[in-house]
Formats: C-alpha cells, sequence, structure tokens
C-alpha cells in the first residue's frame, strides 16, 4: 500500500464484506447487473435492507454502477459486481478473522442448502510446508482459475449453467517454531 492511500479504507472493504447477506449479494451480481428490488427479491429481504447492503458494497469499491432503469415512473438503480476491482487484502489479523469467519457462515449455508447431490466438486484442507516455486505456482493457478470463473458468470437460473460455490483462502504461515 502506497503512502498516499488512507489505511483505513482496506478494513472498511473488508469489514463491507465480512457480512453473509454482503457475500451472498456480491455473488448474485458476479453473473449479472441487478436493482435493489431485484436482490430484494432474490434474497428475501426488504427493500430498504437490500439497498442499504448495495450501497455499502458500492462505497467501498466492490460494486459498479451498471446504470438505471426506468420503473412504474421511477428510476432504479442497478449494480454489478465489478470483477477487475483490486482485491482487498486484510491489513491486520483481527480483520482477517472477521472477514473469515463471515466466509465460514456462508459455507455452512451454502452446504446446508445444496440441492444437488452427486455433482462434480472438491473440497481440500492443508497446512503444509512446500518450496516457494510450488507455492508462487499454486497462488498463480487458482487466481487464474478464481478470474476464469467470475468472468464467466452468467445470469441467476440461466438454462444449462450450473449453480456453483466457489471459495479459496491461500495464505503463507508463520513458522510455529518462531516467536514474535
Amino acid at each position: 500500500m502506497s503512502s498516499g492511500v488512507d489505511k483505513r479504507a482496506p478494513v472498511a472493504a473488508l469489514r463491507a464484506m465480512a457480512h453473509p447477506v454482503r457475500l451472498r449479494i456480491l455473488s448474485l451480481l458476479t453473473g449479472t447487473a441487478m436493482s435493489a428490488a431485484e436482490v430484494a427479491r432474490e434474497l428475501g429481504l426488504t427493500h430498504a435492507n437490500a439497498s442499504y447492503h448495495l450501497r455499502l458494497l458500492a462505497e467501498t469499491g466492490h460494486l459498479a454502477d451498471a446504470g438505471e432503469e426506468a420503473i412504474r415512473g421511477g428510476r432504479a438503480k442497478r449494480y454489478r459486481y465489478d470483477v477487475d476491482s483490486p482485491v482487498q487484502v486484510a491489513p491486520d489479523t483481527a480483520s482477517a478473522a472477521v472477514y473469515y469467519q463471515a466466509i465460514a457462515a456462508e459455507l455452512v449455508r451454502r452446504a446446508t442448502q445444496r440441492q444437488a447431490q452427486g455433482g462434480r466438486g472438491t473440497s481440500s484442507d492443508a497446512e503444509i510446508w512446500v518450496p516457494p516455486e510450488a507455492w508462487g505456482s499454486a497462488v498463480d493457478q487458482v487466481l487464474s482459475t478464481v478470474d476464469e470463473l467470475h468472468r464467466a458468470a452468467v445470469p441467476l437460473r440461466t438454462p444449462g449453467a450450473v449453480h456453483v460455490s466457489v471459495t479459496t483462502a491461500l495464505f503463507e504461515m508463520g513458522d510455529p517454531g518462531e516467536r514474535a
């Protein structure tokens, strides 16, 4: 982070994502632009609640303005997830913990709501030691795959599309033998 950047901005951006509803909104808006009314209907929220979460995500740079549309004589702002926005990195352990707790809760929600059994998928967990070259290659591959999936996202319930869940968390660990 350059010295001219407000150090609170990454914290606000991470905290904005560290809410189950906002994580779901980001997922919804990856494949299509939606208005607050559409998000509210899809997630079973009030219009006011959906609007609040959308504004917060837009203010922290997670959503892009996707224009407006005329609805019953009024105007409805549409938002979309900005795949090209910079990835926020937790500036401290406490911020990272809040974010990971929200991700864990969202994983549990997704796992309990999945309906189709037997579809393709995988999960993994490891705390291992690897050569730096292998680590760098793995991180690059995961980033490329996640970017590919985000760019391939289509609107909800598009015929022939598969509804999937993707969560990644890769980070270097400190040496447990070293004390800070």
